[in-house]
């Protein structure tokens, strides 16, 4: 403080006058002052000699004191001007009003001039702690006296009798010993801190630097913890309160059990204010009956902690963590509390529910303005502070699993390199590994590589549209080819995604969530398609003071152009697309928002440990996470039944605040090479039936979609993606739709001529329910079969090319089945067909 710049006080000037008085009075009473005092006319002279004795004594050892006071080592009261006061760092939301955390290291202080304390308060403490304290110079001898006597008799040290000011030279400077020296010492410097400063100075001192419980110093400090006010808005009867607290903190704290001890002396101290007419005696009886309101404990401690502690680490590793926990740092962040407030309501609301129907532990949510980047809300777990499913673990930072969320990365990059949303490719049971053959279309054993579905089923030719939109999987292993997997890491990575550093570490599968991201980043990159292609960064902080006001950093808007805004809005127009995502969600799911234009996807991990679901609008996106941190499996289910009715809840209300119904995602501008495109890439499937039934690869150069030129056939997925193709086709039908009489190749053939027989398994057979069957039949030699088709129950089960055209089948259920075999011969197809019972 600015006042403490005063000239020293001349110690040796003030001590030399001591000795003078010390000696004038002793030779007062050598010289017979006291012989004089009529009371030596009634006294014993016995008596007198004794009074005389403890007189000469008293100054005698005053002359000792006086002499051992000029040679003992105490601090300068230069120590007390120039020392560093600590001051804790106070973390705030976005309006600078509400204290999240206050970061601390030993202490938690803020200091404020008088006048920015209550005259209560200043009055209140005074009453209690020295209520001679305007009048008396530093230092109170009988108060003094009567401490010593009460020690004497308790064999201890249990009174002190020290002024306001002795307080603050103890606090300032000193130990807090209690022993004889060190009394002395605080005696011989409250008596210079009185001379040199005034008692408002001193008053201001020892309430910003007083203790009131733990960590907390300073009344503004204990005003904000108790009451949630600054200390010159407490009114009279916390005013009280606050100076009850000092005499023993820890004791009398409100949360404690002594609540009642701490009443009744808040009551002494109105009754103190009273009686040296501070307060009227209405106004004490109005705070005596005033029934005063304690902030909640945990609501005082910390507020959205893992946002805040978040923020912490960000300030540690800039400012480095001394200056964090006593540099007394004012942090306005962005946080939008009362958005928080719902984030960790919705999360609260359904989070016994997921635990108990679908073993998910634990949930995070995160919510990101697109504009700006600046993180408006963000819960790391269902409860900060429970142990047992590792609460203080920050999901919305920690590395999972995305599953499907990641697949709007990939479509963005295909559809940079040409393809178009009306794209079609096959959904249907495909081999992707080039180490197994193109017929083992089942087979998910390393190292073949056919993934499914989460239905079970595969829907034929689909548009890059719908298949974003009913988040199927086989299209999007596709998608991800044709885009490329360096190219689709580099799209995620210039959206915002960290995590995925080396192309070479993933496969196929990371369009199935292979790799491991951040929820607060997909939240942040999924906000550049809201934003026509503009990334801005997640932020937290908008402003960071010092203690003096000074500026060390301020929000600067980071805007970057990281994607081309036609793909951001092809994809916005992708994702908030109800009708495409009704055949897999409904029309009326948590994904949509009647009125609202919402772009969503979810995301579920092959082993169900996490599941995901984030949307947006051009004012606000949501992320939302569920699962376990100890990575256990959760129910089978997509992210629709766990995820999605908690992530609705939460953004139902964000809507009304961040988004409007007329907040509406700008128009994709009509494709000008439409009329010259390839077929295929406008949803044209069977565009040449002379040409049979083909997937993309074979109607296309991948690498130049719009050029015009046909497939590669030496490409290595040429013939894998193919084959089913043409088992599909051979069961749907002709070649104008995917559906029709059997008549396609393969399909559809005449009876077999006598000898073309079932062989395995035999009419009335029975197989076991498990494991794999072996289909093989008979035929002439004079019967040219290329190819022979088997079909269980009217459905594809396998192709076998060569002879002696045997295949292995997995039974569909249990009960009786039907085996067809469709042979493919020079003079057309002929087929034949047996039933058999599995068991």
């Amino acid at each position: 403080m600015a006042w403490f710049k005063k000239d020293k006080f001349d110690f040796e000037r003030e001590l030399h006058r001591a000795k003078k008085i010390t000696q004038n009075t002793a030779s007062r009473v050598e010289h017979g002052v006291v012989r004089k005092m009529p009371i030596s006319r009634w006294l014993p002279q016995w008596l007198l000699a004794f009074v005389l004795v403890i007189i000469l004594g008293f100054f005698f050892v005053l002359g000792i004191f006086a002499a051992w006071a000029s040679v003992i080592a105490i601090p300068s009261i230069n120590s007390f001007e120039n020392r560093k006061v600590a001051e804790s760092t106070k973390i705030y939301d976005r309006t600078g009003n509400v204290v999240l955390y206050d970061v601390h290291g030993a202490v938690r202080r803020t200091e404020v001039p008088l006048a920015e304390i209550s005259p209560y308060v200043q009055h209140a403490t005074v009453s209690i702690e020295d209520s001679t304290f305007y009048q008396n110079s530093g230092f109170r001898p009988l108060a003094f006296l009567r401490a010593v006597v009460a020690n004497v008799t308790s064999h201890g040290y249990s009174q002190g009798g020290s002024t306001i000011t002795q307080q603050v030279v103890k606090n300032a400077l000193l130990t807090q010993d209690k022993t004889i020296v060190r009394k002395v010492e605080e005696i011989i410097l409250a008596l210079r801190l009185a001379r040199v400063y005034t008692k408002d100075q001193i008053l201001e001192t020892y309430l910003n630097e007083n203790g009131y419980g733990g960590t907390i110093y300073g009344v503004q400090e204990a005003s904000q913890y108790f009451f949630g006010v600054d200390a010159k808005d407490v009114d009279l009867a916390q005013a009280a309160y606050l100076a009850a607290l000092p005499q023993a903190p820890t004791h009398l704290s409100p949360y404690g059990p002594n609540k009642k001890e701490l009443d009744a002396r808040k009551n002494l101290i109105l009754s103190r204010m009273k009686d040296l007419g501070y307060i009227t005696p209405d106004e004490y009886t109005q705070a005596v009956a005033e029934q005063v309101q304690f902030r909640d404990e945990t609501e005082a401690g910390i507020k959205a902690p893992h946002f805040v502690f978040f923020i912490r680490d960000y300030l540690e590793s800039k400012y480095g963590s001394d200056a964090v926990e006593n540099g007394g740092l004012k942090v306005i962040t962005t946080l939008d509390y009362g958005l928080q407030q719902d984030a960790e309501a919705s999360v609260a609301k359904y989070a016994d529910g997921m635990q108990k129907n679908f073993n998910a532990s634990n949930e995070g949510l995160v919510a990101v303005d697109p504009k700006t980047g600046q993180i408006l809300a963000m819960v790391g777990s269902r409860d900060y502070f429970n142990q047992d499913i590792d609460g203080a673990v920050n999901v919305t930072t920690s590395d999972r699993q995305p599953g499907s969320s990641f697949k709007p990365f990939v479509y963005a990059t295909a559809l940079e390199k040409g393809f178009t949303p009306e794209t079609v490719v096959f959904d249907l049971q495909t081999q992707f590994s080039t180490s197994c053959s193109p017929t083992d279309t089942a087979s998910d054993t390393p190292p073949c590589y056919s993934p499914g579905n989460f239905d079970g089923t595969f829907k034929g030719p689909m548009t890059f549209r719908n298949a974003l939109a009913t988040s199927e999987n086989v299209p999007a292993v596709k998608v991800l080819y044709l885009a490329g997997v360096k190219d689709s890491i580099k799209t995620a990575t210039d959206l915002g995604i960290s995590t995925l550093s080396d192309a070479a570490h993933y496969g196929l599968t990371l369009v199935l969530g292979g790799g491991e991201v951040k929820l607060l980043q997909m939240t942040g990159a999924y906000s550049v398609f809201a934003n026509d292609g503009v990334k801005n960064p997640p932020v937290g902080i908008l402003r960071v003071d010092d203690k003096s006001g000074n500026v060390l950093e301020q929000y600067q808007q980071e805007a970057s152009q990281v994607l081309d805004p036609q793909i951001a809005r092809q994809i916005n127009d992708m994702l908030s697309d109800n009708v495409a995502r009704t055949p897999e969600f409904g029309a009326d799911s948590p994904l949509y928002f009647p009125g609202y234009d919402v772009a969503d996807k979810t995301g579920t991990t092959n082993d169900f440990r996490d599941v995901w679901v984030i949307g947006y609008t051009p004012s606000i996106a949501v992320g939302a996470w569920a699962g376990n941190n100890n990575n256990s499996p959760m129910a089978k289910k997509i992210a629709a039944f766990i995820i999605a009715p908690m992530w609705h809840d939460f953004v139902s209300k964000a809507l009304t605040k961040y988004s409007s119904q007329s907040d509406a995602f700008p128009t994709p501008a009509p494709d000008p090479d439409l009329d010259a495109l390839p077929p295929v890439l406008k949803g044209n499937w069977n565009s040449d039936p002379a040409k049979g039934v083909h997937d993309i690869l074979w109607w296309i150069n991948k690498d130049n979609p719009r050029s015009g030129s046909g497939g590669n056939p030496s490409d290595s997925q040429y013939a894998y993606w193919d084959y089913p193709v043409q088992l599909w086709a051979q069961s749907n039908g002709s070649f104008t739709g995917i559906t029709g009489p059997a008549t396609a190749i393969g399909g559809g053939g005449t009876p077999a001529p006598s000898g073309f027989t079932i062989t395995s398994p035999t009419q009335g057979s029975t197989v076991s329910w498990g494991p794999a069957f072996t289909a093989s039949v008979s035929y002439p030699s004079s019967m040219q079969i290329s190819q022979v088709s088997y079909f269980l129950n009217n459905s594809i089960a396998a192709v076998s090319t060569q002879a002696p055209f045997t295949a292995l089948l997995n039974p569909l259920g249990h009960g009786v089945e039907t085996l067809r075999a469709v042979a493919q011969t020079q003079n057309g197809n002929v087929e034949t067909e047996t039933t058999f019972t599995v068991q």
